[in-house]
């Protein structure tokens, strides 16, 4: 296991205790976020349909529920049924048996006002770590437009008339295929863990790049590191998201930190790539002391609650289309600041790892997708590696 497995596994022992518990003041369980995607915005309903979303959990437990939203629609979403099931192979049927109806205040259909979440009871239904899980959510009327995730590098379903289709084993039904996740934005387990890491950032940890349908992104392989330890993680990516400034990949770092962040749940760590797009977008930010502030902002709002932050340093981009050496300036001299202000609780220097040693500015070339920007599978498992488990805890 290592010295860093041994120093994790002796931290668990301690969380649980004699009893099995997990932490002094809590219960024989706990509810820790398994996955998550973070709304970026929105796209045109299909009234009457059943959304089918497959999505791929960090640890197990033995009930789950799941967390369905609104924020970004402009009228109330209507729930005609929300269910969820353990998928079986590749395709949209359900493994046998395990199909379960969730439910809202005890009732299987709710209202989710606009610029809300609503959170699922509890249901009862045990999941393994790494399982890919069905949530299907019908929506019977015209409830405006659905708050969706749009890269999701994983297909998911729907059944265009989907009434009573929600709890349906065999999907048959689901003809149509998407690469987004519409409506749901988290699923949490119960279950006896050491919490729950979140990766907040743009499309690099959104995963662009990575390959189609294998939860290559740098946080599914992080998950796959701290698996043995029973960590979540959390995937809180938006492509095109900025640090500074709301912009077409969603609301801004600092104005959606607690939703997709800071109140997920049993988060202990935060891990932040973010501000590469404020570099090289319109407009363009050019003082670094401007991502220092923001930075020490969510820092300050993340040990608020307790919750420790690791900062990243900012990955190379030449030969990509918005690269030039004054933007580059800037880049360094933010990362610089990471390196030596003590910014965040920690650092890793995602820069010093991908880059290329040849050519600085650039990624290297084994980890280039071939856009000079993002990562590929190659790059994706590197940038995990880099993490330092003991700096989660």
């Amino acid at each position: 296991m290592g010295k860093v497995g041994r120093v994790l596994g002796a931290a668990l022992l301690i969380a649980m205790g004699t009893t099995g518990r997990a932490g002094a003041d809590s219960g024989p369980s706990l509810w820790a976020g398994s996955w998550e995607t973070a709304p970026s915005g929105t796209a045109r309903a299909v009234p009457g349909a059943a959304y089918r979303n497959v999505v791929h959990l960090s640890v197990g437990g033995s009930a789950v529920r799941v967390r369905i939203s609104n924020r970004l629609g402009g009228a109330p979403l209507r729930l005609g049924a929300v269910t969820v099931a353990l998928r079986q192979g590749t395709g949209a049927d359900a493994v046998p048996g395990s199909m379960r109806g969730a439910t809202f205040d005890g009732a299987g259909t709710a209202v989710v006002p606009v610029g809300q979440d609503l959170v699922s009871d509890p249901v009862p239904l045990a999941v393994p770590a790494a399982a890919d899980l069905l949530v299907t959510v019908e929506t019977p009327g015209d409830s405006g437009p659905a708050t969706y995730h749009r890269v999701a590098l994983q297909t998911s379903y729907l059944a265009r008339h989907g009434a009573g289709r929600a709890a349906d084993e065999h999907g048959t039904a689901y003809t149509r295929t998407t690469g987004n996740w519409y409506y749901v934005t988290g699923v949490d387990v119960r279950s006896v863990t050491l919490g729950t890491v979140v990766a907040f950032g743009d499309s690099l940890t959104d995963g662009n790049g990575s390959s189609f349908g294998t939860n290559h992104r740098w946080p599914d392989r992080l998950a796959e590191r701290l698996r043995p330890f029973r960590i979540g993680v959390l995937n809180a990516g938006i492509s095109g998201n900025r640090l500074l400034l709301d912009s077409t990949g969603g609301p801004g770092a600092l104005n959606r930190l607690d939703a997709d962040g800071l109140a997920r749940a049993g988060v202990r760590t935060l891990v932040l790539l973010e501000g590469i797009n404020d570099i090289k977008g319109t407009p363009e930010a050019t003082d670094p002391a401007d991502f220092v502030r923001a930075y020490r902002a969510i820092v300050a709002r993340a040990h608020a609650r307790g919750i420790r932050v690791v900062g990243a340093t900012l990955t190379p981009y030449a030969g990509f289309s918005g690269y030039t050496d004054a933007r580059e300036a800037v880049r360094q001299r933010v990362n610089a600041l990471i390196r030596t202000r003590h910014v965040f609780d920690a650092y890793v220097d995602f820069d010093a790892v991908v880059r290329d040693p040849q050519q600085p500015t650039r990624i290297r070339p084994g980890y280039d997708p071939g856009d000079h920007l993002h990562f590929n599978d190659a790059g994706m498992r590197a940038l995990a590696a880099a993490v330092r488990l003991v700096d989660l805890l």
